[in-house]
């Protein structure tokens, strides 16, 4: 999968938003997340937001914030506190979960026909204008065995778009 863009995140956005108000509830924001393995309840993600919607921009920076914040957690630096250590855990343990959803047959690795498959069902696979997912896994593909391992797909995430 690609880092993924503006246009990407705004496709991602209007899929969630299944009721075409041009705002994502919490309802249809935690739908996303319970699919990839990620579990909040609605007040700790209100928490977490500070608002009950997100319109796109808003949610192009809760993208951004979450982008960086596992991008810096991945660099553990001398002196920082048990908080930190805590959310480096915390962001590999989704990371986990998230994988083990694209990871169908649990062979630990993830393949072009799996990757689809996930997409699809999220809802985010259009044949007609979606890329290739076999060029997609070769973008992070670094071993050239044709799947990502779960090192490959956390490289891959935590990429920020540029």
């Amino acid at each position: 999968m690609c880092p993924l863009n503006a246009v990407d995140l705004y496709r991602i956005f209007t899929e969630l938003d299944k009721n075409g108000d041009n705002l994502l509830s919490l309802e249809e924001l935690n739908w996303l997340l319970e699919k990839i393995g990620v579990h909040y309840s609605l007040s700790e993600l209100e928490s977490l937001l500070g608002k009950q919607t997100l319109d796109f921009n808003q949610f192009l920076f809760f993208w951004d914030s979450i982008s960086k914040r596992n991008s810096s957690s991945d660099v553990n630096h001398e002196g920082e506190d048990d908080d930190d250590e805590t959310d480096v855990i915390d962001a590999e343990a989704d990371l986990a979960k998230a994988f083990n959803v694209f990871d169908i047959n649990g062979d630990g690795f993830i393949s072009s026909d799996e990757l689809q498959n996930v997409l699809s069902r999220l809802g985010l696979w259009d044949e007609k204008n979606g890329k290739d997912c076999k060029s997609m896994i070769c973008m992070y593909d670094t071993n050239l065995d044709g799947v990502l391992d779960f090192e490959e797909f956390k490289n891959m995430m935590l990429q920020t778009s540029s």
